[in-house]
């Protein structure tokens, strides 16, 4: 069978079984999800078998470090994908829930409900957990999923879908709801972004170069989750140690996610005093600063930051570092370079904080706090999809409602328009 006619028969069964999800009650999914993070702990050996087979491929491949750690799974990691599951099922059923409601003057009742999209198709990179993330959302938002892996991390996500799966089956879900695609090949990226009247959207959650493939290259519609160039910004007024220890999670905590802070901004007032701590701070984690020429003549240790580096998502333990003369030019110089992901302001100045917050174009713009709380777990909804840095339908980390879509219900009485 050719890549195109299994990834159409794959779609196939998933629409046919979404039509009887959409309908099936918050009671079974629930129980669906618990089932499926049950399974994932008490299979965890098999998953770490699987995942210890694509690490080694992946270190005899030469890939960096910081692509090893989003790869890696252990009990630990497991465990949070099984937590996630299991906060999703406590969460409120967004299908059918009311979100408008009006009697016109024609007497007319009409009332907006949420409903499911119907069959959504993610294709991803690294990441294991993102198959069990996608997949527990979807359901619950009354979703079948389409999940595409990358190569890398092919057997780990073969275990644990099939895991997910038939725990889902188990529970009174339709087979079929969790399709996951097992060849390594890439046209079956292809094949996915050309089913059109099968898959009712996708969404791609990767590096830029997936992204911009799936963006240029779909006829089925697209939910764009971005790369993310993240910035903080050190105002005049900011407190030192919470600069720094807001700077260090931001960047360090993990570097190799999206929310990972790229680039660090600081006000020129306070740049010769505060800039010597930040490096010290930073290169007890063996950071790489890189610079401008203000930074630079404060602290000649950092290395010359090109005009490619304020653009860059480093996803590893590399910082860019620019001095700048005020508010104005740190928000212009955002907006210029971000990606409209994530971006912070540490600052004791109210003003200058609300201003921050209104000016900079991004998803989730934060006071005195690291950029790494832009994240679906964080912000209460379980877990996420992905976090979207478009501004069609979903903006931010992507929970449930954000997998609906809306239904007008209209109750007449014999009305007809004149």
């Amino acid at each position: 069978m050719d890549i195109q006619e299994l990834m159409r028969q794959k779609a196939q069964a998933a629409k046919a079984a979404s039509r009887q999800l959409a309908v099936v009650s918050t009671g079974v999914k629930d129980k669906a999800l618990r089932l499926m993070a049950d399974a994932l702990e008490k299979r965890s050996e098999l998953i770490l078998k699987a995942n210890a087979l694509d690490l080694e491929d992946a270190r005899q491949a030469g890939l960096k470090h910081s692509y090893l750690d989003r790869l890696m799974l252990d009990e630990n990691r497991i465990h949070k994908m099984a937590e996630g599951l299991r906060q999703t099922a406590m969460l409120p059923d967004p299908v059918a829930r009311d979100d408008y409601a009006t009697v016109r003057p024609n007497g007319l009742e009409i009332r907006r409900v949420r409903v499911p999209i119907g069959v959504i198709g993610i294709i991803y990179e690294a990441r294991p957990n993102v198959t069990a993330d996608a997949a527990g959302l979807c359901l619950k938002a009354g979703n079948a999923v389409l999940l595409r892996g990358g190569k890398e991390a092919l057997r780990s996500n073969m275990a644990i879908s099939s895991l997910l799966a038939d725990a889902a089956t188990k529970a009174g879900l339709p087979q079929g709801v969790i399709q996951f695609v097992e060849t390594p090949d890439r046209a079956a990226v292809d094949a996915m972004l050309h089913l059109t009247g099968l898959l009712d959207v996708v969404i791609p959650r990767g590096g830029a170069g997936l992204i911009r493939h799936v963006v240029e290259n779909s006829s089925v519609p697209v939910i764009q989750t971005g790369t993310g160039v993240c910035h903080t910004f050190v105002d005049a007024s900011a407190d030192f140690d919470m600069a720094i220890r807001i700077a260090v999670n931001a960047k360090t905590s993990h570097p190799s996610v999206c929310n990972a802070m790229e680039t660090l901004l600081v006000h020129e007032a306070i740049a010769p005093e505060f800039l010597p701590k930040l490096s010290w701070a930073m290169g007890e984690k063996h950071l790489e600063m890189r610079a401008d020429a203000r930074a630079r003549e404060i602290c000649p240790e950092m290395h010359e930051a090109t005009e490619e580096d304020w653009s860059t998502e480093y996803g590893d333990l590399i910082l860019s570092i620019k001095v700048v003369p005020d508010l104005d030019a740190a928000i212009a110089h955002i907006n210029k370079y971000n990606t409209g992901h994530s971006e912070t302001i540490v600052t004791n100045d109210l003003r200058n904080a609300h201003r921050f917050q209104r000016e900079v174009d991004a998803a989730a713009v934060y006071v005195n706090a690291s950029t790494r709380f832009t994240d679906g777990f964080e912000f209460g909804f379980g877990a996420e999809i992905g976090i979207s840095t478009q501004k069609l339908h979903a903006r931010g980390p992507m929970g449930l409602e954000a997998l609906t879509s809306m239904k007008y219900l209209i109750y007449g009485e014999g009305q007809i328009r004149e």
